[in-house]
């Protein structure tokens, strides 16, 4: 006789209680509707409803077919599942954002050259703001907190007391060293030449190191100057200095 296929009854359940396998009968019955599809040689007599006919040795390899399908399949959700657990309780990896480091500073004071040809450092006495970066001892030593590539940009008022034309240089040292090739020269002409001069450097600093913006000048009679408010005007400082690491973001 031809194999038949019968829909199971709903009381019969999809998954077996017992044993949290799929049933023997919803097994049996999409067994063979997947051997019956599968080929080609079957007829309508094959699909009627009725009572399922195998002998013993087909109900026995179907079962064992049946339990190394679920297990095979078992197998591999648990494993699925373990990776997904471990996935989990992984961390994420995220570049770890540090707080931006930066200072703005200036000073009300003139400043004067005592000697020509000799090397001073600017000063400054006042904090506009400031985070990781920080006025040292001495004033004229600025430090920063942590590793990064820095903007540094200033702006002097100069000032020439006395007549003729005289010159000052400033230039960037670094913990101490003078860094190559900053320098730049300004010349003042006449009495009461005044000038704004302002420029900037880019340096990678590490946490803990300083720098100075050094002046000379070839007469006495230059200064960098400082003007009390005179409305509508506010005060003039000698000299601003802001630094702003806006480079390196992340952590190392």
């Amino acid at each position: 006789m031809p194999n038949i296929l019968e829909i199971i009854p709903q009381r019969v359940s999809l998954i077996d209680p017992r044993t949290g396998l799929m049933s023997r009968e919803w097994y049996r019955f999409f067994y063979e509707l997947f051997t019956k599809v599968g080929t080609t040689d079957f007829s309508i007599e094959d699909l009627q409803l009725g009572p399922t006919t195998s002998d013993a040795a087909a109900d026995i390899a179907a079962s064992a077919q049946q339990a190394q399908l679920l297990s095979l399949t078992q197998s591999q959700l648990d494993e699925l599942s373990k990776q997904v657990e471990a996935l989990a309780l992984t961390p994420p990896i995220t570049p770890q954002l540090r707080n931006r480091a930066y200072g703005t500073f200036y000073d009300t004071t003139t400043q004067t050259a005592a000697a020509i040809n000799t090397a001073y450092g600017l000063t400054f006495n006042s904090t506009n703001l400031s985070n990781g970066v920080y006025i040292g001892s001495p004033a004229s030593r600025i430090y920063v907190e942590q590793r990064g590539v820095y903007d540094l940009q200033f702006s002097a008022q100069l000032d020439n007391t006395s007549g003729g034309n005289h010159l000052i240089f400033i230039w960037l040292r670094i913990n101490g060293t003078d860094v190559a090739n900053s320098a730049g020269q300004v010349r003042l002409k006449g009495t009461d030449g005044e000038l704004v001069t302002s420029w900037n450097y880019v340096e990678q600093l590490n946490a803990g190191d300083y720098f100075e913006l050094m002046w000379s000048v070839s007469d006495t009679s230059v200064q960098i100057l400082a003007q009390a408010a005179a409305a509508p005007v506010p005060a003039i400082p000698s000299i601003i200095l802001t630094v702003t690491d806006n480079i390196s973001a992340y952590q190392d």
